[in-house]
């Protein structure tokens, strides 16, 4: 059991909220957060995800995440309370049942997983998204000219991996929408392609099950091209600035197989 999360100022926090608690399971996922957990409480049972209450990335993420969620729900689990204060921000989710997808060649759940791709293109652009325009591929782009090539009005998810596509017996999720931005609509069938070639399908076979997505279709090969070189160097340049992670290795080789591909 976490101790932060028994620390006896963040309890005074979200009690309003929660009532008596009889039971915390921290969960293994949410990398953004300082907390994360499946809680049994007097007033339900919640998904918490916290951070420090500091300024920078985290603390941005988890305001964008409160902010975002009004628009994305039913795609991602609904928003139940949310608290601050100067040393902790928290929010309180429904707690929905479902495990992780698999995103291996052989999955069941490759047709849910991109139908809740489509459900998520599908969402309207709220204006608070306005202001948070899709920039982190910019400076891996060869050119202005194929930076411009990611800009659009989609809201996007961007977040794409099994750990975040929940699978339930009747429904699909999309949680931790740490990092919405606004852009072009293929740029999250393409973060699809590069997390499928990872988990080892081809990557004429990856862009097959991409193509199932409306904005995939909807984009020009140029752009996708584009998008495809600025990926392979921004995965890159992170395994490269962090030898040791064996993930961002896997998904640099993802990304540069895919680029092959698409110069073969």
């Amino acid at each position: 059991m976490s101790r932060s999360l028994l620390a006896p100022e963040f309890m005074a926090l979200v009690r309003p909220h929660t009532g008596d608690l009889s039971d915390i399971r921290p969960t293994s996922r949410g990398f953004s957060s300082d907390i994360t957990a499946l809680v049994e409480c007097e007033k339900g049972r919640f998904f918490v995800k916290a951070v420090r209450n500091r300024p920078g990335g985290r603390r941005n993420s988890i305001i964008r995440e409160r902010l975002i969620n009004p628009a994305v729900f039913p795609v991602s689990p609904a928003l139940r309370w949310h608290a601050e204060d100067d040393a902790w921000i928290a929010l309180g989710f429904e707690l929905v049942e479902g495990r992780a997808s698999d995103f291996a060649p052989d999955s069941p759940d490759l047709p849910a997983i991109v139908d809740t791709l489509n459900r998520i293109g599908e969402l309207d652009l709220p204006e608070v998204a306005r202001d948070w325009p899709e920039t982190r591929w910019n400076r891996f782009a060869q050119d202005e000219a194929d930076s411009a090539l990611f800009q659009g009005e989609a809201l996007l998810y961007t977040d794409i991996n099994p750990s975040n596509l929940m699978i339930g017996e009747q429904n699909t999720w999309a949680v931790d929408w740490s990092w919405p931005t606004r852009g072009a609509g293929f740029i999250d069938p393409s973060c699809l392609v590069v997390q499928l070639i990872a988990a080892g399908h081809t990557p004429e076979a990856a862009e097959s099950w991409a193509a199932g997505c409306k904005a995939w279709g909807e984009a020009g090969p140029r752009a996708i091209d584009a998008f495809a070189a600025a990926n392979a160097r921004m995965n890159r340049a992170f395994a490269e600035r962090n030898p040791d992670a064996s993930w961002l290795r896997a998904m640099a080789g993802a990304a540069q197989a895919w680029v092959d591909h698409r110069n073969g």
